[in-house]
This record gives C-alpha cells, structure tokens and sequence, in this order.
C-alpha cells in the first residue's frame, strides 16, 4: 500500500484560559493525490462535538464530505454533502429543519469546502495558493456547513467568498517541532465590514495546519502532536479474498 498517513492534534488555546478544546486529524494521501481528512473537533466552551469525513480528488477538489454535531451530549444534526461541477447535494438531518435534501446551484466546480475543522481553514489557503499565481491575494468563491463561527449549526450547505492573502514564509515551533511554514489570512466575505482573519501557518505540499489564530474567538489552533507514516509496497503474500478462497477449499 503506497498511501501515506497524516496524525496529529491541535490545542484550542483560549486567550487567558489555555486549552479549551482540541482537533484530532488523520489524512490518508493516495498516490495519485487524492486524500481523505478525518477530524473529530471537541470545543469545551460550546460544550459542541464535531465528527467530519472529507474527501478531495487528485487535484485538491472537494469530492464528498460528512459532517456531524452533538451538543450537550445531544445530537444537533448531520450531513453528507457531494459536490458536482454545477451544484452541491446535501442529505441533511437535523433537530431544528428535520429531514432536507438540498441542492445548491454554484456557477463553477468547489475549489474549496468548510466544514470548521482548522484542517479546512488551511486547505482554504491551499486552494487559493494552487491557483493565485503571482498576486498575493485569491478569492475564493466557496460554501460551509455553518455560517457560525463555531461551525454549530445545520449542517447545511450555504455559499461564502474567503479572500485568502498571502503573506510570506516564516518559521513556527510548536510543541511538535519547528516547521517552515506559509503563512496565509483567509477573510470570510459574509458580511461588511468582515470579520477578523483567520490566520493560518501551514507546511509541506500537504498543507499540514501548523498555526492558526482567530482574534474573533480570541483562539490560537496549535499543532502538538504530528505522526507522518510513509506507504509500503504490498507484501508478496495472497490478498484477503484469495485467502478466504483457500480456506474454503481447505
């Protein structure tokens, strides 16, 4: 198996609190590219639990993503989401709109997707970093599960532009090591005038979140754990099937 596995976990750093919350990130990458993200988000304050399955193709385009929120030990609700190149189709439960089957109309394929783990807000700048070229800023023309900041609403698909700029290389330590990072500010355009950026220090081709700072929850997202395991060629012996064929002939 060549595929290669992300692990890590980020501190939500509450300014005059300290750790209020946590994200634990497993990435599978395909050899072509392609890439599964699982997130489990647990924000203390909100007392809010999120569950995310997100997957991108070769190309770092969204493909299909699964959201799920519990609150107060109490589901709130959750999704799956596809995205297609003229339209997002959600399967919605939740407790306040019940079952909905949505479709959203968009007028060009989903560069981007945010589901509020902060492993989103940096494949934001991903995105717009694939496709800016040389100017410092892109806009991206995106959707979110929430319009909340704390992502505890719906889930449901609504549209949002996030002008992501770039501002330079620059090198982070964090309790799991120093990194060269890119350094990034995504600005969610839902209303004027904006609020605060989301600042994002994110390193390697995998756009893996190093640091990210929110002064609109007064939050800083650190990286204190990171495991990279590099894939194996397949082993010479049978596969599972053909082991199960021998066992029945046996």
């Amino acid at each position: 198996m060549r595929h290669r596995t992300i692990i890590g976990k980020l501190a939500y750093l509450t300014d005059g609190v300290r750790e209020e919350g946590r994200e634990y990130f497993h990435i599978t990458v395909q050899s072509d590219g392609s890439r599964t993200l699982r997130a489990v988000c647990e924000m203390d304050n909100d007392a809010l639990i999120r569950d995310v399955t997100y997957s991108l193709g070769p190309n770092w385009m969204p493909q299909e993503c699964f959201v799920r929120l519990t609150q107060r030990e109490k589901f709130v609700g959750s999704a799956l989401f596809r995205f297609f190149d003229d339209r997002i189709e959600s399967d919605v439960q939740t407790v306040t709109e019940g079952r909905v089957r949505q479709v959203l109309p968009i007028d060009a394929p989903l560069p981007s997707f945010g589901a509020h783990p902060s492993c989103c807000d940096t494949w934001h700048a991903k995105a717009a970093d694939l496709r800016r070229g040389d100017p410092s800023e892109y806009l991206l023309r995106t959707a979110t599960s929430s319009p909340l900041p704390h992502g505890g609403s719906g889930p449901i698909a609504s549209a949002v532009n996030v002008n992501v700029k770039y501002i330079g290389e620059e090198t982070i330590t964090t309790p799991a090591g120093t990194f060269a990072t890119r350094h990034f500010e995504d600005w969610f355009l839902r209303r004027t005038p904006p609020p605060p950026p989301v600042v994002v220090w994110m390193t390697g081709e995998d756009a893996i979140p190093v640091r990210l700072r929110w002064d609109l929850l007064s939050q800083t997202y650190e990286l204190v754990e990171l495991k990279i395991i590099e894939g194996r060629d397949a082993g010479a012996s049978a596969d599972s099937l053909t082991r199960m064929a021998q066992f029945q002939k046996s």
